[in-house]
């Protein structure tokens, strides 16, 4: 199902910000996607020299574009080209005339004009402000310019430029990639100049904007906040040439803004978004007086000529005056529907500086129940037309209506026909899952049919023998049908998403029922323990039924074998009623759609819990606990699932198992009282460090030794060795989900409470929960089914995360469609799967083990006590 969803669904995937060093696709000159309506021109001198021949390395017409008569220096000619979309362009190719040796007219020099809405048009300048772009030097050899900066466009323009009297022909590429943010304008206070005593002068000032300046402030353009480059730690240290101290960042100071204390920024968008998150690269040199932004405020617009919606989104930040370090600060959005945003970022110091903003947002734009400020209700926007009174004819307008009634009426019901066949289907494919859950199959090595969306089409692919982790591909042809196309990733020639979509695998009955059944073993509880089940000596995994908890910060899911399950629902909640009136709050940590998490502080909850409780050293303090709390209003389906969660959970008793401690639920609001980490998530933690040298110990920075990470990992393999002896399945192991406490223990959860954090870690899928795609094995993907091998799979994953230091998303330069695409060269297993590199502070033995977790064949890959073992050594060494 998940696989036939992801073919018919359309999601889009919350990416990051552009790197311009990666962006630089064809954009369909040369290869014909962009059509001949799309270019036109000033003037053409033949038709066989007209815009739609001015394209790269082909010889068309005339071989060229050539505007009428000769060239003068005056004269403004243009060759225009619509992209269709707003596109981040950062290369531009040309070539002459050569019409196969026949021509000789090239273009020495040109312009490039750009617009984003095809009316107001823009100069294109470098970093230095120059516009002229050296051209060709003869009428073959292809000459590519970088564009520094990059632009934000739909429509070029390419003005050739001549200091004499002369015949200029053109042919031109265009590269670049979509625009998916959709920002087309932001507007904020004008930089300004930092002078510290003893250090140059810093010109704060977004130098390539290209809006306007009025009033001291940027209105109505895109500049250095889009440009893909981020600033570094040092702000007079600069990533250009030739530049000035403090280029790549735009900054303010605190007392030169008046009173107010922040600085007010307002975003324009091509359309109306639902926005789950927002990106701010800020500077934190902290010893010359530069934090990150305390807070941020924002406001929204669903209309431009709308009013303000009431309720503002606010995010206060975690300040750090330990790490001098830029960082990327995301600020969640709450899938808030808007055009427009207007946001108040707050000084936390006398400098704020920014170097880069990006947002995250969906397609599928959702009604924000939010009255606006000064307006009525949004109501449903229709197109009204004026009209005049006039006289008509009832006999001239009837008739027309009776003719087309048919016609609506056999499209509703082809509507109709349609619908009731895919809910058929849908209800078909979730029977048949059900039953191949129940009959255990394998994949045969020597064949494998993929079965597409449709029945009919039928594809058989011949598969030999090959080691999982072989980078060739088989020794010898492989026969495939001819009517299956490959999609190549990181294909010089960008390609689009949703094709990538439409073109993934479905698995077959057979190969379906491996990933399902086959090679796996149902444990008998009747007949042995999970522990002693866990070390048979035949490599098996226990399948499982999930339990769907929607709790209070989202819809936690475990995966537990259904006789484990009953067994533990059968039991009343061991964990103790504690007295809600000695629970202080103190602060919120997180909300979700049935309730919040508070950090509180416990009144006497060590007297309570008794000797041997697993409370941490407090040195005198009070005890803190994270406290669930289930609202009042919950539907009764949610108060059910909280109360199966805490049953289960007050049955785990590890030491790297977030422990439950305490309960209150003899009263509403339901309450589960819960250990509090005080480090926070082991990404967060390891995002903010560096690996220990003799340089961190000098200035400071904070910093893990190489011994830490493999102790981290060491306790994250036994605490999932405890969950699988249980044949519990997490589904969702990555580093934001393991805690840490002041002493670097670190305990494994999965409360929701990160996904607002790190919504780009999810892909989402319409109408369906998210899904961690990056840390997902293939089967888990294209079948849904998660087994404790597939969470061996994330553990790889999260290993590699470890030794990163947690400083990029895994697989960071593939879409998320990509990443889809990926799986399906894994199940495909023919040598052109993409695995994650060695992280340099890798051991070369401990990557041997990430590759084996990374194993197609479930068999293959190491079970969790294996993993326990194999990484123990590491430590002692």
């Amino acid at each position: 199902m998940h696989l036939f969803l992801l073919l018919i669904l359309q999601a889009t995937a919350a990416v990051g910000q552009i790197d311009p060093t990666h962006c630089r696709y064809a954009l369909g000159m040369e290869d014909g996607r962009i059509r001949d309506d799309d270019i036109t021109a000033s003037s053409q001198w033949y038709e066989t020299t007209g815009p739609q021949y001015a394209r790269l390395n082909r010889e068309e017409g005339e071989g060229a574009w050539c505007p009428e008569g000769q060239l003068e220096p005056s004269d403004s000619q243009y060759l225009q080209v619509d992209l269709g979309r707003l596109t981040f362009l950062t290369v531009v190719g040309t070539q002459g005339r050569y019409a196969r040796s026949s021509g000789n007219e090239y273009a020495r020099a040109y312009r490039l004009n750009y617009s984003r809405d095809g009316l107001l048009w823009k100069s294109w300048r470098n970093r230095l402000g120059n516009t002229v772009m050296e051209g060709n030097k003869n009428a073959y050899t292809s000459v590519i310019n970088d564009l520094h900066p990059p632009v934000i466009t739909r429509h070029v323009r390419l003005i050739p430029v001549t200091r004499l009297s002369t015949t200029v022909c053109m042919r031109v590429e265009l590269y670049g990639c979509p625009w998916d943010d959709g920002l087309i304008s932001y507007g904020a206070p004008e930089g300004q100049l930092m002078m510290p005593p003893g250090y140059p002068i810093a010109s704060l000032n977004d130098s390539t904007y290209d809006g306007a300046h009025e009033r001291r402030r940027l209105l109505g353009g895109l500049g250095q906040l889009t440009d893909g480059v981020i600033g570094l730690d040092d702000f007079l240290l600069t990533r250009q040439y030739h530049v000035w101290p403090g280029y790549d960042y735009l900054g303010w100071r605190n007392d030169s803004l008046g009173t107010l204390g922040y600085v007010e920024m307002e975003f324009v968008f091509d359309r109306q978004r639902n926005f789950t998150s927002m990106k701010v690269h800020s500077n934190n040199m902290f010893s010359r007086g530069v934090k990150i932004f305390s807070s941020v405020s924002c406001l929204f617009k669903p209309r431009l000529i709308a009013g303000w919606e009431a309720e503002p989104v606010a995010f206060k930040t975690v300040l750090d005056d330990r790490n001098p370090s830029a960082r990327y600060v995301t600020v969640p959005l709450n899938r808030r529907a808007a055009k427009s945003l207007r946001c108040r970022f707050y000084f936390a110091d006398v400098w704020m500086m920014v170097s880069e903003i990006s947002f995250q947002s969906e397609d599928t734009v959702l009604p924000t129940q939010i009255t606006l400020v000064g307006t009525s209700p949004p109501a449903t926007e229709r197109t009204s037309v004026a009209t005049t009174p006039m006289t008509v004819d009832p006999s001239a307008s009837d008739p027309p209506d009776d003719a087309n009634t048919p016609i609506l009426i056999g499209c509703l019901v082809t509507i109709i026909l349609l619908l009731v066949i895919i809910i058929f289907l849908i209800l078909w494919c979730q029977y048949v899952c059900k039953v191949l859950e129940k009959a255990p199959r394998r994949i045969l090595d020597e064949e494998v049919t993929v079965r597409l969306s449709s029945c009919s089409d039928t594809i058989i692919l011949q598969t030999p023998p090959v080691p999982p982790r072989s980078a060739h591909g088989p020794a010898g042809p492989v026969n495939s049908d001819p009517h299956y196309e490959r999609v190549f990733l990181l294909d010089p020639q960008y390609q689009n998403p949703a094709e990538l979509r439409n073109k993934l695998p479905e698995l077959s009955q057979s190969a379906e029922a491996s990933a399902c059944g086959g090679g796996y073993a149902e444990p008998d509880v009747t007949q042995c323990t999970p522990h002693q089940c866990f070390h048979n000596s035949a490599p098996h995994y226990a399948e499982t039924d999930i339990v769907r908890l929607q709790g209070v910060t989202g819809s936690n899911m475990y995966a537990v074998p259904a006789l484990t399950v009953d067994s533990l629902t059968r039991k009343d909640i061991s964990a103790a009623e504690f007295p809600r009136q000695q629970l202080i709050f103190r602060e919120k940590l997180g909300e979700g759609q049935f309730g919040e998490v508070h950090l509180c502080e416990a009144e006497g909850l060590p007297e309570f819990l008794g000797e041997g409780a697993p409370l941490p050293d407090r040195d005198g303090r009070s005890v803190l606990v994270a406290v669930k709390q289930l609202r009042a209003d919950a539907t009764s389906q949610a108060r059910n699932d909280f109360l199966k969660e805490i049953k289960i959970m007050s049955r785990l008793n590890d030491p790297n198992i977030i422990r439950l401690l305490c309960v209150c639920v003899s009263s509403d609001p339901l309450c589960m009282v819960t250990e509090y980490m005080e480090n926070g998530d082991l990404n967060m933690f390891l995002s903010q460090r560096e690996i220990e040298s003799t340089l961190t110990h000098a200035n400071n920075i904070p910093s893990v030794s190489l011994s830490d990470l493999l102790h981290m990992s060491v306790q994250i393999s036994s605490g999932m060795t405890y969950l699988a002896s249980l044949n519990f399945v997490h589904r969702d192991l990555a580093t934001r989900n393991c805690l840490l406490d002041r002493r670097l223990t670190i305990k494994i959860a999965d409360f929701g409470m990160s996904r607002n954090l790190y919504s780009s870690d999810y892909y989402r899928i319409q109408g369906r929960a998210v899904l961690p795609i990056r840390w997902m094995a293939w089967e888990s993907i294209l079948l849904g089914k998660f087994t404790t091998a597939s969470d061996v799979w994330a553990f790889g994953v999260t290993l590699w995360e470890i030794f990163t230091l947690c400083k990029e998303q895994p697989y960071s330069l593939l879409s998320d469609e990509q990443v889809i695409e990926n799986t399906g060269e894994f199940f495909r297993n023919q040598g052109r799967q993409i695995f994650l590199y060695a992280p340099p502070l890798c051991p070369p033995s401990l990557f041997e083990l990430m590759m084996r977790c990374w194993s197609r064949d479930i068999p293959n890959r190491p079970s969790f006590e294996g993993l326990y073992q194999a990484l123990r050594p590491h430590v002692n060494q």
